[in-house]
């Protein structure tokens, strides 16, 4: 490709798409705004299939941009992509204009200019934390992105929105401090070495301290365990799905929380390798409480989006685990569920957003027999579910089978609890969907009209997504593991070969 910076291109073009979108004209549920909004957010989706084409897998890091920022503390505007960047600026390119059409009459009765502002800003932040190559420009982008969050809950959501923002801006701040002591740690440890420095390249070549690591380590990866987010500091997630729009919670976890498994996989792997395996049983011990207690705690709840959002505990457990169990299974199987999970997840939260705006309620308990009024909307809710209960043929289904492979290789009883995951998962997913789409019809549900054109457009890519990654998972894959290898060499890990022992049978074979 030629010299054009193609991804700061990237990033500003869904935040010139906010501005143009919050200027425009404001009458309460126009089409205008909505129009420019999707407009914008299908030319990122073009012009990121375009960075993807030019993408040489194996490569390393692409399409680098630095220029000098803040000279005298080592600050650069560095960009540049490899494979666990470039599959998430493609999941955030892609859901985006997904939830812009699926959200077209969220915000009829309020601003509607701001909201689908906040949507691209949102965007455009979020593709930025996704390629930031600088370490303090990461912590800019990480907490600049609370800022389209905060609005698009509070000033859109439902009932509890006010509450619910303040709590996500007062857990998400947090980690943001935790993480910038951090950040300033690093900027010491780099001055100390002789020339203060961000760039993600030159402080891998720093050798820091043992116990300096761990510190560090300590710092980034409380921020990312709360973005992810993991236990026990994870009680933000469950009040903001049930309070935010449908579509805004897909942005929130489908898009923002993988800033936390990403920050973990480059950050705490790529800078810190010695405290990142000094804290693995740690790490493996929450990882494990999670998927077991997310999904427990889901089984109860009567509210379906907060039943959604729990879900996504336990996913995220399954994500950390791969993770830190070090193997090339584990890894390839931690960032393939975390595009995985963004489809399947997006795809629930839409089909009951869908749901909730007809029915005027997020109860469980109001809701039955939908599947006999509303087959295609029942139908699209149920694929949606058995992806995320990781059916085989669905997408998730791979992920989830890498993460187990790799978890069983690491240690007996971690595979052993993770799997309890999967049988939870069967039951909140199929127990939701039996209570909301089977049985007799209630008098309120009874005349609930089914998807219409536009909505079925909207979640459709998300659904064919589902199906063709899980019978062709090779596009992805083959981008996912040269990164994967790439980590794990500078972790200091390499996987061990199988081994087959020899025996009776071996040797009568043998001889024949």
């Amino acid at each position: 490709m030629t010299d054009f910076p193609w991804l700061t291109a990237l990033i500003v073009l869904p935040l010139v798409g906010a501005v143009v979108t919050a200027v425009l004209p404001r009458v309460p549920g126009a089409a205008l705004p909505k129009q420019v909004a999707l407009g914008f957010s299908l030319a990122t989706l073009v012009l990121a299939g375009i960075v993807a084409a030019s993408y040489d897998v194996g490569a390393g890091m692409q399409l680098e941009e630095i220029h000098p920022w803040i000279e005298a503390f080592g600050v650069h505007y560095a960009v540049g992509v490899d494979g666990l960047g470039l599959m998430m600026v493609l999941l955030t390119a892609f859901l985006v204009p997904v939830v812009i059409g699926a959200s077209w009459h969220d915000a009829d009765t309020r601003n509607t200019n701001a909201f689908f502002a906040w949507i691209l800003a949102l965007q455009g932040l979020a593709i930025l934390v996704f390629t930031a190559t600088d370490v303090f420009l990461f912590y800019v982008a990480f907490e600049a992105t609370l800022i389209p969050a905060y609005f698009l809950i509070g000033g859109f959501g439902g009932l509890g929105r006010a509450r619910a923002a303040v709590k996500f801006l007062i857990y998400m701040l947090l980690g943001g401090l935790v993480m910038l002591a951090a950040v300033i740690g690093l900027y010491v440890v780099s001055a100390q070495a002789g020339q203060p420095t961000y760039l993600l390249a030159e402080l891998a070549e720093i050798g820091i301290s043992t116990e300096a690591q761990r510190w560090l380590f300590v710092g980034f990866f409380f921020a990312f365990a709360i973005k992810a987010p993991l236990f026990p500091v994870h009680t933000w997630l469950a009040d903001t799905t049930a309070a935010a729009t449908p579509g805004t919670s897909v942005l929130l976890v489908c898009v923002l929380d993988k800033i936390g498994t990403f920050g973990m996989l480059r950050f705490c792997l790529g800078l810190f390798p010695e405290a990142s395996q000094w804290a693995t049983p740690v790490v493996v011990a929450l990882a494990l409480i999670s998927i077991v207690y997310g999904a427990l705690v889901a089984i109860g709840q009567d509210n379906m989006l907060r039943l959604i959002g729990l879900t996504s505990l336990s996913h995220f457990g399954f994500i950390v685990l791969g993770i830190f169990v070090f193997s090339t299974q584990g890894g390839t199987g931690a960032i393939l569920y975390m595009v995985n999970h963004g489809l399947a997840t997006a795809a629930l939260f839409l089909v009951a957003g869908y749901l909730i705006r007809r029915r005027g309620s997020a109860l469980i308990s109001d809701f039955g027999g939908v599947e006999k009024v509303a087959p295609v909307m029942a139908g699209t809710f149920l694929i949606g579910g058995l992806a995320t209960a990781g059916l085989p043929g669905l997408s998730p289904f791979i992920s989830e089978f890498l993460v187990l492979v790799a978890a069983f290789g690491y240690a007996w009883w971690a595979g052993a609890i993770a799997v309890t995951g999967i049988v939870l998962a069967a039951i909140y997913v199929l127990w939701m969907y039996q209570r909301t789409m089977t049985g007799p019809s209630r008098p309120e549900t009874a005349a609930l009209p089914d998807l219409n054109l536009r909505e079925v457009l909207a979640v459709a890519p998300v659904l064919v997504a589902l199906v063709f990654f899980g019978f062709f998972p090779k596009p992805l894959t083959d981008v996912i593991n040269p990164s994967v290898e790439t980590t794990l060499t500078y972790v200091g890990v390499t996987d061990a070969p199988p081994v087959v022992e020899s025996g009776p049978l071996s040797t009568e074979g043998g001889d024949q």
